[in-house]
């Protein structure tokens, strides 16, 4: 037997034996022309997945990111609050501190950074994708220690207060939301949350 059926104890679905069990037998030119329609299906849904995701790659939009010894980036750091939202992912767009200034360039993809002492239990070696390129402006004023980063480059979200209330009716029941300003961010940056889910991990904002 082939080393599919001996390890999951049933036989492999392949283009070769499609049909399944019970259904009219294929004999002779009928198999062949048949498995032969299916490989040929199959080779265009596979070609058509690598043409579209090679068009992403050659995007005008999408470009190579490098950088020098001496240029100055962000760091990309997570932002989490515990809270469950009704959507799976984050509405907080993901925040960046610095800038911090690039020492060496490890292998391709990855750069050592000049982290401040605050920093000092991170590791100072990131991959490429998080880190956004800073243009030095004059008129910015930049600081780094306005957000309590942990060891692993995340930091809580807290509350700040709650700006508006509304229910959210579903079809058999009605949900109380408040909208929240969090920290460290602007009132418009403000989302719905869940008032059982603040009152009870925040419930001095009550």
């Amino acid at each position: 037997m082939a080393l599919y059926e001996a390890l999951y104890r049933r036989k492999c679905r392949s283009p070769v034996c499609w049909d399944e069990v019970g259904e009219r037998p294929l004999l002779g030119s009928d198999l062949v022309e048949e498995t032969s329609e299916k490989v040929k299906f199959i080779k265009e849904k596979l070609l058509a997945a690598q043409s579209r995701q090679k068009s992403y790659v050659d995007s005008v939009k999408r470009r190579p990111l490098v950088f020098d010894v001496g240029d100055h980036v962000f760091l990309k750091v997570s932002p989490w609050k515990g809270v469950q939202r009704f959507g799976k992912k984050g509405k907080l767009a993901p925040r960046y501190i610095g800038p911090f200034e690039i020492l060496e360039r490890v292998g391709e993809v990855a750069y050592q950074l000049a982290l401040p002492p605050a920093l000092s239990n991170v590791h100072d070696v990131f991959h490429i994708s998080m880190l956004r390129r800073y243009i030095p402006d004059p008129s910015h004023v930049l600081d780094y220690d306005t957000v309590p980063v942990q060891d692993d480059l995340s930091y809580e979200e807290l509350p700040v207060r709650i700006l508006d209330r509304k229910a959210r009716t579903l079809r058999n029941r009605t949900i109380s939301m408040v909208k929240v300003q969090w920290q460290f961010h602007k009132p418009d940056e403000a989302t719905w949350e869940r008032e059982k889910d603040i009152r009870e991990r925040y419930p001095h904002l009550f």
